[in-house]
Order: C-alpha cells, then structure tokens, then sequence
C-alpha cells in the first residue's frame, strides 16, 4: 500500500490522443518508448492475430537466458535430430540446411535464428535447452506468464504453422495451430527481450554473414529486416537496429521494429499488411511518427525535494524529522511542442513506516521510503505496455538519524505526558470561559 501525495507542476504535456495522427495500412500496430514503456500510437492492440516468425523473440530469450545462466555455452555443439536435418532441407521455407555428420555450436545456430530466422536451427536450439520441443513450449508460456504478457499462446518454438512439422509439431498442440498474440503482448515481449538481454541487437542487427553449413557447403544469411542498411536500400532507415519479421499466411507479413535516434529508442510492431514491402513502409511512418513528435523531458532533477513536503517525521531518533529527495532525475516522453500539465506524485511506502506514518530509526542516508512519480492531467489518458512501468524514481532519506537512548526516549515520554496534562488544563479553562 503507498501513501499519495499530489503536487502540481506545468511541464510539456503528452499530446491528444495519437491515433488520431495518421493510420496505418496494418490490421494492428504499436509504437512504444523502450525506456518507459509508455504508449505512443495504438490500433487494435488487443487483437488476436498469429505472429509467424516473430515467435522468435521468445525462442531468442530463453536461448539468451540459457546462456546467461550457464545452461549452455556458446561454444557448445548442438546434436541435430533427425527430424531437424529434414525440416533444415526444406528450401520452401526459412532454413539453413543442418547436417548430423558436421558439428554446429550453440553460436552458429543462435545467429542464423537471429539473422535469417533459420526454423530447423531453433528447434535444435529449443531440443538442446528443454530436452524436447514439447518441453520448450511450455517453458515458452510459463515465461510469457512469468513476463505478464497479456494475449498469447505458444505451440511451436519457430513460428511455422504445425502442419509445416510434418506430422513433429509439438504433443498437446493442434496439427494446423500457430502461434497466437496481440499487438500489445508482442510489444511487451520485445520490451522484455530488450530490457534483458540487449545484447540480442548485437547479432540481430547484423545484415549479412555466411553460414557454414559443412562439406564446402556456404549458405549467405541474409536478415529479413530489410530497414538495415544496404540489404535493400529503398528501406534503409536511420537507426534501425532490430528486431525480428514474420510471415505465414495466416499471420501475413508482420514486423517488430525498434530503432534508435540520440537518446530515445522506439519499439514498433505491425501485424498482417500485404506485402513484404508494406510492412517496412508501415514501421518507417510509425518510427518517423515517434521520432519526429515525441522527446524526453526532465521532470524533475535528482534531489528534487516537493515542496511543503520536504520532512518525514521519525520515530524513536535523535532527530524527529528528516530530509527527504528524489535520487534520479525523473523522465518522461512528451509530445513535442505541445504545452500541459503533469502532477508530480509523491508516494510513501507504508512498509517502511510505522503506522504513523512515520520512519523508524536507526537508518542510513539514502534509505528508499518512497518514489516520486508524475500523472497526466490532460485529454485522454496516457497508456503504458505494463501498468507497473509509469515513470517514477526513487525517494530516499538525505541523512542517517541514530536512534534515541533510552533517557531521551523516557524524557520525551514524561514530556508529553505533562504536555497532555496541560492542554487537558487550558481545554478545561477554555470551557468554563465560553
């Protein structure tokens, strides 16, 4: 439970409602801030649709968090499975081909997901990791939950419909099923994957690289993301740097973007447009949409102290208040150009104080007791892809308080015993005077 206190401050204000700015030849697409999580533009976000490919950002966060946990290792060889070497020969589809007489590490076939969305070598990749496709599946949505993404549903670690599988779609999952998610928990994945493991953009951004496929064999890996620079010039797009396309059918083609631009990163998603083309030109408007109206304003600085509300009483200390301040400078995006209206919001943390209200000594300088957040009070309101990612920073104490001795703590007691005596005293005079 917090305790809330409004302060109000003018700063720059989000803009009116951004859908209404310009729409999109996309059945869904997002754009949000991959600092804040803050909402940026939105159409159907919660809508259903299969995510082909782009899957992947899953499947690349579980490998990612593998290798971070020691797991597995980059230079480890990955056994390929039977039903791995045939799927890897399907030339109708996204694969580098894998054969079981050469050896392949964890890092060869980590890149060709990464780069060329390779579908044979994530499902050698999730078989290494779970013991079993089936296996990486469930820790696919276990993670998803873990992750508090809304709207979704794994059957497969790649991103094919399972009738692509041949008959080895995962046990449990529908012969003709496909992974399903929203626009918004799509976003929320990619903003987790970014969050986390970064260094994904390392290889994601990589716009071409030979793969060695064995017996003199050499496959060029060429990233589907055709916004990196020199796959497809008409495409090109400053700053661009991930992050992972998608296309079946039944998904059509879509696209999770993020690009960065000083200091603001975007992460865009656009599901279902027609063509491979239409879904790099509707991320460019989206991004150009971002760039072009939104920055980041300071707030407040670092050791912002609200005023009037500056002191925190303390209990059982040498001193009965301390200072209080804000320990970052606090940031949020705002549309550019546009002057409102935010509410700086100071909030206590009740589990650091008695039930008073008040801080309890002994503690130290730079104690948290709180955070200070800010609150939109113009049109509309504003979103954010987790309800828990509105701006805020920390709200600590300036300066250590020791706790009182036990002569202190026993005069402060006969004090206020005395002091309730006379104010019962001057209550009493006060009555017989009215």
């Amino acid at each position: 439970m917090m305790m809330a206190i409004v302060l109000v401050l003018p700063i720059f204000g989000q803009a009116k409602s951004a859908e209404a700015a310009f729409d999109l030849e996309a059945e869904t697409a997002i754009l949000v801030d991959a600092k804040t999580g803050k909402i940026l533009y939105q159409k159907d976000i919660d809508k259903i649709l299969p995510i082909a490919s782009m899957t992947k950002m899953m499947s690349e966060y579980l490998i990612l968090e593998a290798l971070a946990e020691g797991t597995i290792t980059s230079d480890q060889t990955v056994p390929i499975s039977d039903h791995v070497r045939v799927l890897s020969l399907e030339t109708s589809l996204s694969n580098v081909p894998l054969r079981q007489d050469y050896t392949y590490t964890v890092q060869e076939l980590y890149e060709s997901v990464a780069i060329y969305s390779a579908n044979a070598s994530t499902i050698a990749l999730a078989e290494l990791i779970a013991g079993s496709e089936t296996a990486f599946v469930n820790m696919m949505n276990d993670k998803a939950a873990e992750l508090g993404l809304e709207d979704y549903e794994f059957v497969n670690s790649s991103g094919l419909n399972n009738s692509d599988l041949r008959g080895n779609h995962p046990e449990g999952t529908g012969e003709d099923a496909e992974n399903m998610m929203s626009a918004r928990a799509t976003a929320q994945l990619a903003f987790a994957l970014l969050r986390d493991y970064p260094e994904v953009l390392e290889t994601a951004s990589i716009p071409v690289k030979e793969f060695d496929a064995g017996e003199n064999e050499s496959i060029t890996m060429q990233n589907w993301n055709w916004m990196l620079p020199g796959i497809v010039p008409q495409h090109d797009y400053e700053g661009i740097d991930g992050l992972k396309t998608g296309f079946t059918t039944a998904a059509g083609n879509s696209f999770t973007g993020t690009a960065i631009r000083g200091d603001m990163r975007l992460i865009s998603v656009v599901m279902r447009t027609d063509t491979r083309d239409d879904r790099f030109n509707e991320t460019a408007k989206l991004l150009d949409f971002g760039f072009n109206n939104f920055d980041y304003v300071e707030v407040t600085p670092a050791g912002y102290i609200p005023e009037g509300e500056g002191m925190l009483n303390v209990a059982s200390g040498k001193e009965k208040e301390v200072a209080i301040s804000s320990t970052e400078p606090l940031e949020t995006v705002v549309r550019r150009g546009q002057e409102d209206s935010y509410e700086a919001v100071l909030s206590l943390d009740s589990e650091q104080l008695n039930e008073d209200g008040k801080v309890v000594a002994p503690f130290e300088a730079g104690t948290e007791v709180g955070t200070l957040g800010i609150q939109f009070t113009g049109e509309g309101e504003e979103e954010y892809l987790f309800s828990s990612d509105s701006a805020s920073v920390p709200v600590a104490t300036d300066q250590a308080v020791e706790k009182a001795g036990w002569f202190s703590m026993m005069m402060r007691g006969i004090g206020g015993f005395f002091s309730g005596i006379w104010n019962s005293a001057v209550e009493t005079v006060q009555g017989w005077l009215s």
